[in-house]
C-alpha cells in the first residue's frame, strides 16, 4: 500500500532571538528516495545562533544557505543540519538503517538517498550529532596542511576547536596545545589526549595556529602565538560583526599568513579525489570514538527548541553541543 501524506513538526526562526515549532506536510517518498523519522539533532553553536540572530550579512544570503533549508534568510527560516534517524519508508535497501542527513529540526522528512548517510558500525546515533562539526575540523586540517611534528595551537575549546585538536593530536609527533579562557576546558582537553592552556600561558612560536574561538580576541591571540612565516587558519565566522586587528605588530615582520578554512567547498588539494559525502563518510568514522561523547553535554526534547534556543543566545544555558531529543528515539 502507498504511503499516504503525512505531518511532521519543524523548528523555524521567525524574528530576531524568536523560534516556533510549525507543522508540515510530509509526502510519501518517491522513486531513490526516503522518509526519516528523526532521532537526534544537534544545534550549531556558531552558524545557527548567528541565523537565530538575524546577522547573516545580505551578501552572504545564497552562499549561506543550508543543503536542505526551508525559507530565507533572514526569517522565517528553517535553519540546521546535524540530523540523525531512522529510514522509516521509501528505497527497500534503505529500510530500518540510522543514517546522517544535512537537515534541519523536523520530527520526519522526505529526502533523496543520495541526501543520506548511513552511521558506521560503532556509532551509536546519539553521538553521530557531531558529524557535521567534525566534517569542519576534517576540512580544518586539510586547509592547514599539517605535518608530523608540527607545534600546533588551537584557539578556542568549542565544539570544532576540540575536534580539531583532538585530530591534529593523533597525527604522529605533533605537539598539539588546546587554548581557551576557561579554565575547565582543561579536562576536555585531558580527555582529547592534548595539552592545555591559557592565553597568557600559551606556548609560542607554533609551526600552525588555528582559531576557532568565534571572537575576534581569539583571532588576535592566534596572531601572536604563531611563528616565523607560520599559517594562521580561521575557521570562525562572524556574521555582521566588523573584526579589527592590529596588523602593525609581528604581523608583517614574521610573514604570516592568514587564510581561511569554509566547509562548504573541498580544498584545492582534495578536490580530484574526494567528494562532500566521502568527507562525510570519514568524519562519521572519526566520531566513532568514546574519548568524544564528553562534547555533547547538554540535552532536551525537540519541543523545547524555542526556549533553548532562546537561552543558548542569551548565555542563560550553557552547552558545549546541545543535542535535540525527539519522541521517535
Amino acid at each position: 500500500m502507498m504511503e499516504q501524506a503525512r505531518r511532521a513538526r519543524a523548528y523555524w526562526t521567525i524574528g530576531r532571538g524568536h523560534g516556533e515549532i510549525r507543522e508540515e506536510t510530509v509526502l510519501p517518498p518517491g522513486r531513490d528516495q526516503v522518509r526519516v523519522e528523526a532521532r537526534y539533532s544537534g544545534v550549531s553553536r556558531g552558524t545557527e545562533l548567528l541565523v537565530h540572530q538575524g546577522r547573516v550579512p545580505v551578501s552572504e544570503y545564497e552562499r549561506m544557505r543550508a543543503p536542505l533549508q526551508g525559507g530565507s534568510f533572514p526569517w522565517p527560516v528553517k535553519y540546521g543540519y546535524c540530523s540523525v534517524g531512522k529510514v522509516a519508508a521509501g528505497d527497500p535497501a534503505w529500510l530500518g538503517r540510522d543514517v546522517f542527513c544535512l537537515h534541519p529540526h523536523q520530527t520526519e522528512y522526505v529526502v533523496g538517498t543520495s541526501q543520506v548517510v548511513a552511521l558506521p558500525r560503532g556509532l551509536l546515533p546519539e553521538h553521530a550529532v557531531l558529524a557535521a562539526n567534525m566534517e569542519t575540523a576534517v576540512n580544518a586540517i586539510w586547509d592547514a596542511d599539517l605535518k608530523a611534528g608540527d607545534r600546533v595551537s588551537v584557539v578556542g575549546a568549542g565544539v570544532v576547536g576540540c575536534l580539531v585538536a583532538f585530530l591534529s593530536g593523533r597525527l604522529p609527533g605533533t605537539e598539539t596545545e588546546l587554548i581557551d579562557i576557561d579554565a575547565s576546558k582543561g579536562q576536555i582537553a585531558g580527555a582529547l589526549g592534548v595539552d592545555f592552556a591559557s592565553p597568557e600561558r600559551a606556548r609560542r612560536d607554533a609551526d600552525v595556529v588555528i582559531h576557532a574561538s568565534g571572537a575576534p580576541l581569539g583571532l588576535q591571540t592566534a596572531l601572536g602565538l604563531a611563528g616565523v612565516e607560520s599559517t594562521v587558519l580561521e575557521l570562525s565566522w562572524y556574521g555582521r560583526e566588523p573584526v579589527s586587528l592590529a596588523l602593525g605588530e609581528g604581523f608583517h615582520a614574521l610573514r604570516l599568513c592568514l587564510r581561511s578554512s569554509q566547509v562548504g567547498k573541498l580544498p584545492a588539494q582534495q578536490r580530484a579525489r574526494w567528494t562532500h559525502r566521502r568527507r562525510l563518510e570519514l568524519a562519521l568514522r572519526l566520531l566513532c570514538d568514546e574519548r568524544l561523547h564528553a562534547l555533547i553535554d547538554s540535552s532536551a526534547p525537540f519541543e523545547e527548541l524555542p526556549e533553548v534556543m532562546s537561552g543558548l543566545v542569551s548565555g542563560a544555558r550553557k552547552a558545549l553541543c546541545h543535542r535535540v531529543e525527539y519522541a521517535a528515539s
